[in-house]
């Protein structure tokens, strides 16, 4: 399976907070809504690859979205944070409660000085 995708020049991984800006159409209006959340799941090859964002709504409770990367309605995804995980799904944070089913180690950027 993948751990990545590739979106408009940018790398998304599983355990990034992603930012999915997706034009919803309601009768006649058009509206751009977001959904915030972490990346559990990247799943499928070329065109039929699809992710899953966890995202803990309110009362604690969580809502879970399967989009596919070709779909035509997403207008932007913005990446927020990259997390550090070690597995290629995290299913295991949906028995986790509250702060804890959010918390994954952001990953640490080392950049080497240029010395001149």
């Amino acid at each position: 399976m993948s751990q990545y995708f590739t979106y408009q020049d940018q790398q998304i991984s599983i355990g990034d907070t992603i930012a999915v800006h997706q034009e919803i159409s309601e009768g006649n209006k058009k509206r751009v809504q977001i959904f915030e959340g972490i990346v559990i799941a990247i799943k499928g090859m070329n065109l039929g690859k699809t992710f899953t964002i966890r995202k803990i709504a309110s009362n604690n409770i969580a809502v879970e979205k399967i989009f596919p990367i070709a779909l035509p309605s997403i207008k932007k995804i913005t990446l927020k944070r990259q997390g550090a995980v070690r597995r290629s799904k995290l299913y295991y944070l949906r028995e986790k409660i509250g702060r804890s089913a959010t918390r994954i180690k952001e990953k640490s950027v080392n950049f080497k000085k240029a010395t001149a």
